[in-house]
């Protein structure tokens, strides 16, 4: 009977997630012009396909059972490709394709988590890999909107702090995981700031943030030691405060913080018309495509949840905000039956991660924190972002015991 009813959720959710992506289509087609048309069709049509050969695999050849984390995410990225498609529908195929090496990365990680001595292996070189990798991008990146922290290959931008964010948690949680007699921190310290310390150098003071906060879960989850996280923090504070002292250019990046209608036409123009066209959206928002916001500079990526308040309204996007809660609160549910400790603090790392950088964008384009320009995650668009994003995803869903029930979990 339990079973029955899980199957009928699931197929219900579903109906319901692809009765809004066809609204969503027909609505974009409804008012794109003739040259742009079939791109959409064939965007929300492989999307669309992709979701169902999932979640029909999963079902029946897999036999998963629980598809709550991945329900949230195809909801949240269908929201983000339609956004992105209404105000830049000649982008909308590249977004696809982003999203679909997020989804392949989503299974692939999810296949390595399987094995906890290949994880123990790897994180060695993952952790090289990824100080390497910033290395590069302080080396070889230029500025972009202030920050340092874009690679262009061939004529494809990338982002690689984005993708070190998963190999953080990964190396973080495999490190931890090992050294769980004596609970040292030590090891993961060094990786930790060497890959915040590359973050301050690129002006990419945002994604710093986000990677010491999450330095703070893992490591209060692993050892539990107050002292030690508190001297940690002491220490990030007065690192912080040194930057200031020498480099003041950087605090006049705030200025505007608290004071956004003051700069109304100058450094605080994306922030106030954010509240003003957010406001404006009411309850239920004036339709996709309808809104005023999506004119502004970086709509689509920092500002993007203001054209959710816009266009779709404040209940779908309180809706939004409590996705991310509740994906935080499946991993704390979850973490007490997980197989290994490994797969507990990955997913409230993963988790923790998604809900603080949501937090960040969400009140920084309102003005209750500095703006940091992170991205709202699986909705803003870039193709780092969302690839990142899908591939976190993955350390949620090893929290859970029937991820990994056939075949068990190689120790």
């Amino acid at each position: 009977m339990l079973k029955k009813t899980k199957n009928v959720n699931l197929i219900l959710m579903l109906f319901v997630i692809t009765l809004f992506q066809l609204t969503c289509l027909f609505t974009l087609i409804g008012k794109a012009s003739n040259e742009h048309k079939t791109g959409i069709i064939l965007t929300f049509g492989i999307y669309i396909l992709v979701e169902y050969i999932y979640f029909i695999g999963a079902r029946l050849l897999l036999k998963r059972k629980g598809f709550e984390v991945e329900l949230i995410a195809f909801l949240l990225t269908s929201i983000g490709l339609s956004i992105t498609t209404s105000v830049y529908p000649d982008k909308a195929l590249k977004q696809l394709v982003a999203v679909l090496i997020g989804i392949f990365g989503f299974v692939f990680l999810q296949w390595l988590l399987r094995d906890l001595k290949r994880v123990s292996f790897l994180r060695i070189p993952a952790a090289i890999g990824a100080v390497g990798l910033l290395a590069l991008t302080l080396i070889f990146a230029s500025f972009t909107n202030g920050a340092k922290n874009w690679l262009y290959i061939g004529g494809i931008s990338i982002q690689p702090s984005e993708f070190v964010k998963v190999v953080f948690i990964f190396v973080g949680a495999a490190t931890l995981e090992k050294l769980q007699s004596n609970k040292s921190l030590t090891k993961f310290i060094i990786f930790a700031f060497a890959c915040v310390g590359a973050l301050f150098l690129m002006y990419d003071f945002g994604t710093a943030l986000i990677f010491f906060f999450t330095f703070i879960v893992i490591s209060f989850m692993r050892s539990g030691d107050i002292r030690t996280l508190v001297l940690v923090c002491t220490v990030a504070l007065m690192g912080g405060l040194i930057v200031l002292m020498f480099r003041p250019y950087v605090a006049n990046r705030f200025a505007a913080y608290g004071h956004v209608w003051e700069y109304f036409d100058t450094s605080g123009y994306q922030q106030t018309r954010t509240m003003i066209y957010s406001a404006s959206g009411g309850l239920f928002g004036v339709g996709l495509g309808n809104g005023e916001l999506r004119d502004i500079f970086a709509a689509t990526e920092d500002l993007v949840f203001g054209v959710v308040c816009e266009e779709f309204g404040m209940i779908m996007a309180g809706a939004i905000l409590l996705s991310y809660v509740a994906l935080l609160v499946y991993s704390i549910r979850h973490s007490k039956y997980a197989r290994s400790s490994f797969y507990a603090i990955c997913a409230c790392a993963a988790s923790s991660l998604m809900l603080f950088q949501a937090s960040l964008n969400v009140f920084g384009v309102n003005d209750i924190l500095p703006l940091t320009g992170v991205t709202l995650p699986f909705i803003s668009r870039g193709g780092s972002s969302v690839i990142c994003c899908w591939m976190l995803l993955a350390f949620i869903k090893s929290v859970d015991r029937s991820t990994y029930r056939f075949g068990g979990v190689r120790q």
